[in-house]
């Protein structure tokens, strides 16, 4: 169907416009200049002096308005469809509700000094007349109010409920900043008194927390990253719009092709999708009656959908919850962008209004979607290559930087791939680096289990339950709090596939223990099957993100449910939230290296003079590095003591090529396995209890070992 424009009145079009334009250019100026009293042209100071009886002194500013008009229409072609007509309005109202004002600065202004051109004119001593009672200001003041809100919305590109969603937030955002001041001690005490880091220890122990003490900054910055440096959206069209009739009266014919009955009732267009909602008909019987078309036999057309709509993949979902039909759903020929931006400055996210709120994208209907990460309370994302994992995973870091300082969130990264996370180094939040070393990563895990572990001992020091009610102890003491942690592993399978059993581990021990510590963790990974995601790690992670895979056996296993298979790719996701019982399809936020770059340099700018720490788990990670070297060597003492009966220290020195010290300690640390004598008389060589023949001590006490260095 072709969509005629709005034909413009001749004298609006061509060179007519330029002409007309061009007049009141000069109309206006030569007005100005009559009413500056700088022409003696009796034709304008009659116009002057007309326009004066109504408007007072407020003519200078519609003669202005009256040149700004003809610019205009002069510049009708560059300017396009911008709303510069309403801007030239909206701007004429302003002035109007200002002439009482000049009534106001000026006494006794009679009605014969008003129709003369002094104050605000006729007009401007009407007005000023109403504010002689109290309902005359509310009626001014409130199209005062009104004209202004339009004028500043026009310049912004805001409608009116944005500009009340804007207040809204900007009133939230002096509430917290209100909370965040409390937590700060006077200026002298931070200046000169050395404050405990109570979140960076390796334990709870008092020795290792008073080793962790580190002087506070003079001045804490509570300012968060302005909203300017992320990109708007500037890549939505429309133009999909004309394909909906197109493609309902497609799906209805299938139907009746088919031989049911439904109709397309409700249409809702997404950033990437079209949702077209089919309600079941009733089918008529031979014996007259009527039987309803069940939701399963119009499940069961979807290959027959896609190929009567030429598109490569379809997705139903039979029923949409809450809704009593049938989604069938399109993708969009033209798709648009979701900027992180613009869901963070919508409504649903300032309706979560949490410290953890992160944005996810929108919906199926365009409507923007935001989570509290400390509902979830961990987030498992699965999806193939190229789907949008690492997009999606640098779109939540960049929301909780944005709404956090330092002092509320901590953050830790790991990511095994190299090139996703190195982007966020240098950010106050992070703990250290993006930790990219396997050997590391498994530190730094067991880190976090230790850091649970001290998080607890603190509570119940101070009887709290979790970290909310003890940060709110905290500050109506007027001690530091303790910060949220949000832990991002972006590879799980290569860590499963190195270091299988560990990772399982501390993972699900973490998963079921930490949330009430205010740990919380968010994993993805690109190979969603059973021996990467296993049931243990399913169990713990009720929230959950699938994007495009590759099979329906890889949707069951991330959501317990097919539909995956049939994502677009490039942000489409299924989210299925904790409390919810079916998956909901969501366009991801995009947010570029550039957004990226310019938050973190804002941040590295703001926190400059912040003295750095290395990350708290260095100290666990040279322990490790010891032990490990250590069983390495008692490996081959214990095998030693396998195949000679008797052993001393310098034959342990010679076999192992050590020096003295360090296998006198490995022989002591045989006699404490049991594994030789006790020398008798001050012997130095001492006799073995192994033999070839007990295979399985080697295994049987290294694992004890092992043990051991893991509770420790």
């Amino acid at each position: 169907m072709t969509q005629h424009q709005p034909t413009q009145p001749l004298f609006l079009n061509g060179w007519w416009r330029e002409l007309i334009g061009a007049f009141l250019i000069l109309f206006a100026l030569m007005c100005l200049l009559a009413a500056a009293g700088l022409t003696a042209s009796a034709p304008l100071n009659r116009i002057v002096q007309a326009t004066g009886a109504w408007v007072g002194r407020g003519n200078f500013a519609y003669f202005a308005l009256l040149g700004a008009t003809g610019i205009w229409l002069l510049l009708h072609r560059v300017t396009g469809r911008q709303p510069v007509p309403r801007f030239l309005g909206a701007f004429a109202i302003l002035v109007l509700l200002a002439l009482p004002i000049l009534n106001l600065f000026s006494t006794n202004v009679t009605y014969f000094d008003a129709t003369a051109g002094k104050a605000g004119g006729l007009v401007g001593w009407v007005l000023a007349g109403l504010l002689t009672v109290w309902w005359g200001w509310l009626l001014v003041v409130g199209l005062y109010l009104i004209a202004g809100m339009l004028m500043w919305s026009l310049l912004v590109g805001r409608n009116a409920q944005q500009v009340v969603r804007w207040l809204i937030n900007v009133a939230g955002t002096l509430r917290r900043w209100g909370e965040q001041v409390m937590i700060e001690q006077p200026s002298d005490k931070r200046e000169h008194t050395p404050q405990i880091d109570t979140w960076s220890a390796v334990d709870g122990t008092a020795a290792q927390a008073r080793e962790a003490a580190v002087l506070r900054p003079k001045t804490i910055s509570h300012k968060l990253p302005p909203l300017r440096l992320l990109d708007i959206n500037n890549t939505k069209d429309d133009s999909h719009a004309a394909d909906v009739g197109r493609s309902k009266a497609i799906i209805e014919q299938t139907l009746v092709d088919f031989g049911l009955v439904g109709e397309v009732t409700d249409v809702r267009a997404g950033p990437t999708i079209t949702q077209f909602g089919v309600t079941p008909g009733y089918i008529e019987r031979s014996d007259g009656t009527h039987k309803k078309v069940r939701i399963a036999q119009i499940a069961t057309l979807r290959p027959d959908f896609a190929l009567a709509l030429a598109v490569p993949r379809l997705r139903i979902e039979a029923p949409v919850p809450g809704r009593g039909i049938v989604g069938i759903e399109l993708p969009n020929k033209t798709k648009s962008l979701v900027r992180l931006r613009e869901v963070i400055e919508s409504a649903a996210f300032k309706k979560v209004d949490k410290r953890l709120t992160v944005a996810l994208g929108q919906d199926v209907s365009g409507a923007a979607v935001a989570i509290d990460l400390a509902k979830m309370p961990h987030l498992l994302i699965a999806g193939t290559t190229g789907s949008g994992k690492s997009v999606c995973m640098k779109a939540l870091i960049t929301a909780l930087v944005a709404n956090n300082t330092p002092e509320q969130l901590r953050l830790v990264m790991i990511d095994p791939k190299r090139v996703e996370m190195i982007r966020f180094n240098g950010l106050p939040h992070l703990y250290g680096a993006a930790e990219v070393e396997g050997e590391r990563i498994i530190g730094v895990l067991r880190w976090l289990v230790a850091e649970m572990d001290r998080r607890y001992a603190i509570f119940a020091q101070v009887n709290a339950r979790q970290l909310t009610s003890y940060n709110t102890k905290m500050r109506t003491e007027g001690s530091p709090i303790i910060p949220h942690l949000v832990v991002f592993i972006d590879e799980l399978a290569d860590l499963m596939a190195q270091f299988s059993a560990e990772t399982e581990r501390t993972l699900c021990r973490l998963a079921q223990m930490a949330r009430a510590t205010g740990i919380h963790l968010v994993v993805a990974t690109q190979r969603p099957s059973t021996d990467v995601i296993t049931g243990l790690i399913k169990a713990n992670f009720p929230a959950r993100i699938a994007f495009s895979v590759t099979s329906s056996i890889d949707s069951r296993v991330v959501l317990d449910t097919t539909g995956a298979e049939q994502l677009l790719g490039n942000g489409d996701m299924l989210f299925l939230g904790s409390d919810a019982s079916m998956p909901r399809r969501v366009q991801g936020c995009f947010v570029s290296d550039e957004e990226i770059d310019r938050i973190v340099s804002w941040w590295e700018e703001d926190r400059r003079d912040d003295e750095q720490f290395p990350p708290p788990w260095n100290d666990l990670l040279a322990k490790m590095k010891v032990i490990e070297e250590t069983d390495d060597e008692l490996e081959r003492a214990i095998a030693l003591c396998q195949k000679y009966d008797n052993i001393s220290t310098s034959l342990i020195q010679r076999r192992l090529r050590v020096g003295f010290p360090r296998a006198a300690r490995i022989m002591e640390n045989l006699y404490e396995m049991g594994l030789v004598e006790d020398p008798k008389r001050g012997g130095k060589t001492r006799k073995t209890h192994v033999s070839e023949s007990d295979g399985d001590v080697f295994g049987r006490i290294a694992d004890e070992h092992g043990r051991d260095d893991t509770s420790s």
